[in-house]
């Protein structure tokens, strides 16, 4: 019996994914568990496995955008006619390009002779209705957007589209809804000079979408800032004992400051379980376990993978943990529960030699630490003046999960805890 292979749902709010490449092709034997094909979603890019096994039979979805729960492809036994099944899928897909493409309906395709007219060939044809712009056309707009029109009471024909087409994207009514008035387009005038070269425009990736629309979520939240410097003396201490403990050609990870940072927030955030809270609208929700997510940047921008229940993870056991998410960010092979889950994040720039800055918010998180460089600086002491090396701690908080107090004596415990290691061990 045929298995209809459909576009699973991997994330809450998943409402499409972008088929990029297929890994087997059609009259290939696939097995349970086998990679299939590459799926790129709001969040990651990652390769999905065959839930059954045979032949492949039928592609119905060669690439680009289709709605979870779309039939893509159909698994079965050589031989097995699969036609009913593709050319449902085919009907459907030209439906949903109709409605968000055109006013009417499609026009009857023409009657080919000589030729079979396959899946894929019907797929493509239907979703050139979505290109069409004339005079009676309807609004093109991704699912997403649609979806955050609607909640957000905004008007789709009132914006302007920055997609493929003048399709209206997830970013565009992010930038309405933060703005008084729809965005309209600019022109120079006529004292602009002239540019002395052509103008490079680079598409959107749907990561760099999904940063695009995140960040103006979060710059819609109260947030408030509050700052410590933590003495590193003792941490580094701890840091090179751990180090030194490692035997020379063992498979051990070098713990670094950051695995040291993240077992003292992990540990704090368990002592202050106010600061591990989502917002949730219509309520704040308070986690039992300490998820946090390490910021990390890679060639597409910047994706947060997260160490799941840190506050049971040795200092060693979380050095392994980030080396393997931090290899998989930039391998482009983490999977969707890797970025899932988060409570907390930590963001470190004092490799870049930064010293002190703001990180924006991660909702719907309640708090994001921004990390600066450790620096020597001279400090008062009971004996007189000495050089201490110093770190900058950034607390960036949504203050409709967490007061000022609160947010306070989290950051007091971090530093706390960084200052006299002994204490969060």
């Amino acid at each position: 019996m045929a298995n209809e292979v459909k576009l699973p749902r991997l994330g809450q709010g998943m409402e499409s994914g972008t088929i990029v490449k297929w890994l087997k092709a059609e009259g290939d034997e696939v097995e349970k568990g086998e990679p299939l094909y590459e799926l790129d979603t709001d969040k990651v890019t990652q390769e999905v496995e065959a839930e059954a096994s045979g032949i492949l039979l039928k592609i119905t979805v060669a690439e680009g955008e289709a709605d979870v729960g779309t039939t893509i492809a159909v698994i079965g036994e050589q031989g097995e006619d699969v036609s009913a099944i593709a050319g449902a899928t085919v009907q459907r897909v030209a439906e949903v390009a109709q409605e968000e493409g055109s006013a009417g309906p499609a026009r009857e395709p023409e009657p080919e002779i000589g030729r079979e007219v396959s899946a894929a060939e019907q797929v493509a044809e239907a979703r050139q209705i979505e290109r069409g712009n004339g005079a009676g056309a309807r609004i093109k707009a991704s699912p997403l957007a649609r979806r955050i029109a609607r909640e957000r009471g905004i008007e789709l024909g009132s914006l302007r589209g920055t997609g493929p087409e003048g399709r209206v994207v997830a970013e565009d009514v992010e930038r309405a809804a933060a703005s008084s008035a729809p965005p309209t387009p600019t022109t120079a005038t006529t004292t602009t000079p002239a540019p002395t070269g052509d103008v490079e425009r680079i598409p959107l990736t749907s990561l760099r979408r999904t940063i695009a629309r995140r960040l103006t979520e979060a710059w819609q939240a109260p947030a408030f800032q509050i700052a410590m410097s933590a003495d590193m003396t003792r941490a580094q201490d701890l840091h090179a004992r751990l180090a030194d403990g490692i035997r020379p050609g063992s498979a051990e990870t070098r713990p670094t400051i950051t695995d040291i940072l993240t077992k003292a927030c992990a540990a704090a955030l368990m002592r202050h379980r106010a600061v591990n809270v989502l917002w949730a609208e219509d309520a704040i929700e308070l986690h039992p376990s300490a998820n946090v997510g390490i910021a990390v940047a890679i060639e597409a921008g910047l994706v947060v993978p997260v160490i799941h229940q840190a506050e049971r993870l040795s200092i060693a056991e979380l050095a392994a943990a980030r080396v393997d998410i931090v290899t998989r960010a930039r391998d482009n092979k983490l999977r969707q529960e890797d970025l899932d889950g988060g409570t907390f994040t930590i963001s470190n720039l004092g490799m870049f030699g930064v010293e002190q800055f703001v990180a924006v918010l991660n909702p719907p998180q309640a708090a994001i630490l921004a990390v600066g460089a450790i620096e020597s600086k001279v400090v008062p002491t009971d004996t007189g003046f000495e050089a201490r090396p110093l770190m900058t701690l950034t607390l960036t908080c949504d203050h409709r999960s967490l007061d000022g107090a609160t947010a306070a004596d989290f950051l007091r415990t971090v530093k706390a805890f960084l200052e006299e290691p002994g204490l969060m061990l």
